[in-house]
């Protein structure tokens, strides 16, 4: 499944299921098939996105630090997905700040 997020004046935002449903559930939407995002509700959804990015980069910042006598990048082992909530979430983040200024909601799933 895909979450396509639409608003009236701007690009979609198409994201593959596991990823909407994590952006959802951060902004404290329920990931359903269909949903709304109010203009009033924005703001809040922004604040939620920023707070979870400072959050996993905190992590990362700590989980990834370079071990003691690491001399080469190519030595650190490698982690995980690749691509961070920042990247995932960015495009969103921009969309949702478009539409607080515009004072348009975005759907889901329509």
């Amino acid at each position: 499944m895909l979450y396509k997020f639409k608003s009236k004046d701007i690009g979609d935002v198409i994201m593959l299921e596991p990823n909407g449903r994590q952006m959802l559930e951060i902004i404290g939407k329920e990931a359903g098939p269909r949903g709304i995002i109010l203009p009033e509700q924005m703001a809040a959804a922004i604040a939620a996105l920023k707070a979870a990015i400072a959050d996993e980069e905190a992590r990362d910042k700590v989980r990834y630090a370079e071990p003691a006598g690491a001399a080469r990048e190519d030595e650190l082992p490698s982690h995980g997905d690749p691509v961070a909530l920042r990247q995932r979430a960015q495009p969103f983040i921009e969309m949702l700040q478009h539409n607080l200024e515009a004072g348009h909601q975005v759907v889901w799933g329509v």
